[in-house]
């Protein structure tokens, strides 16, 4: 599974694809989309629309606590390589709980991600299209895990730009 963390510098975005142990830098941001970036790489060719929540919460036994993350996003990715269309994963900023699940919320209905490490992934690849469908029909969504150190999280990510990023990541990545 590869990961990916983007960050703001001096206004400029870099995004960061890390596989295993190996990282590269993005500065490639092709479109912004409302609250949504796409970034592609050409070698190998890999797109992706990325953002970070608007609101983040956090609590251990039941109080609001100031806890240190690092880079809290959300992707669908795109690696025509590696066969690999519309993956949606979550990287929560911290290291989520041994054998804990991620859940995300948009609107009424939820879905559970499994996790390694800081990433998380739907618990069933057939439900990708399932999430970016409803995320399409959504304004927001909740992702909610735990460390492994107890804190609760609750991440909430705008939809505005969603669709159009993903459409637009799609579009680069099927040429």
């Amino acid at each position: 599974m590869k990961s990916f963390l983007a960050t703001s510098i001096g206004g400029a975005v870099i995004a960061i694809l890390a596989t295993g142990a190996i990282a590269q830098q993005s500065t490639n941001r092709v479109a912004a989309k409302t609250d949504w970036s796409v970034f592609v790489e050409d070698d190998p060719t890999e797109c992706w629309a990325v953002s970070s929540p608007k609101e983040t919460v956090n609590t251990k036994d039941g109080r609001v606590v100031a806890v240190r993350r690092s880079e809290i996003l959300l992707f669908v990715s795109y690696r025509p390589g590696s066969g690999v269309k519309s993956e949606l994963s979550f990287t929560g900023g911290y290291p989520f709980a041994k054998g804990s699940t991620v859940t995300a919320q948009i609107g009424s209905n939820t879905y559970e991600f499994f996790t390694s490490g800081e990433n998380a992934w739907p618990a069933d690849k057939s439900e990708d299209a399932k999430i970016i469908t409803a995320m399409k029909r959504g304004a927001s969504v909740t992702f909610t895990g735990r460390s492994g150190r107890g804190t609760v999280t609750k991440d909430t990510f705008s939809l505005l730009g969603f669709t159009a990023a993903v459409e637009e990541a799609r579009k680069r990545c099927t040429k």
